[in-house]
């Protein structure tokens, strides 16, 4: 567990100083005051700081990199996370993956790497005050898996135009409904909205 020694005036500002090198929230440490602020006797020899003890006890990356690493081995599939913290946000990087369990991480439309970016965000927020956002991908698959949505839309979109019949598209989670919702919005011939009940949610592409 990592942890640091700070002193300042107050213990508090102790404690902001170890955050701020930490790069962690109050609630993912413990402290241990080793030495009380005080005034010296009449002033002599200047006020004594705060001395304190500040260790990283739930740490989100470190909690993640177990979770995933257990994950993998139970999936037998070889691969390495690279996760970064943005203060509320975590991102995790599956690298060092193979094409072939690139694809079973993944999933049908993405639905095993949802399922495995909502198992770990359960984790980490687990009696956390401060939710934490968890992002999972590997190899910008949700990038060109937008971009593959985006197009879709904009064709499906034309073919609804010309034939005047609605469309109803496939299932999908409430991130990529967002991209096909988003992506047409601003289509002044074309209306879509949601239909169904998850997981079986779907949008339909509808002129004006």
């Amino acid at each position: 567990m990592k942890s640091v020694v700070k002193t300042a005036k107050t213990v508090e500002d102790a404690i902001n100083l170890a955050l701020a090198e930490l790069g962690v929230e109050r609630e993912d440490i413990s402290i241990e005051i080793l030495e009380e602020p005080a005034k010296r006797f009449f002033g002599l020899m200047g006020n004594k700081d705060a001395k304190i003890k500040v260790t990283v006890t739930n740490d989100p990356i470190t909690l993640s990199e177990k979770f995933l690493k257990e994950v993998f081995e139970k999936m037998n599939i070889k691969a390495d996370a690279n996760i970064n913290r943005d203060g509320q946000d975590l991102f995790v990087d599956i690298i060092n993956i193979n094409s072939v369990d690139k694809g079973i991480i993944i999933g049908k439309r993405g639905i095993t790497l949802d399922s495995l970016q909502y198992l770990l965000s359960l984790m980490i927020n687990k009696n956390r005050e401060k939710y934490i956002r968890v992002l999972i991908d590997t190899e910008n698959y949700r990038e060109k898996r937008e971009e593959t949505l985006i197009k879709l839309a904009k064709k499906l979109a034309r073919t609804v135009k010309t034939s005047r019949r609605p469309i109803r598209l496939e299932p999908m989670n409430p991130y990529e409904r967002r991209i096909i919702h988003s992506a047409l919005q601003n289509d002044s011939g074309i209306v879509t909205y949601s239909e169904g009940e998850e997981p079986f949610r779907r949008i339909v592409i509808q002129a004006k």
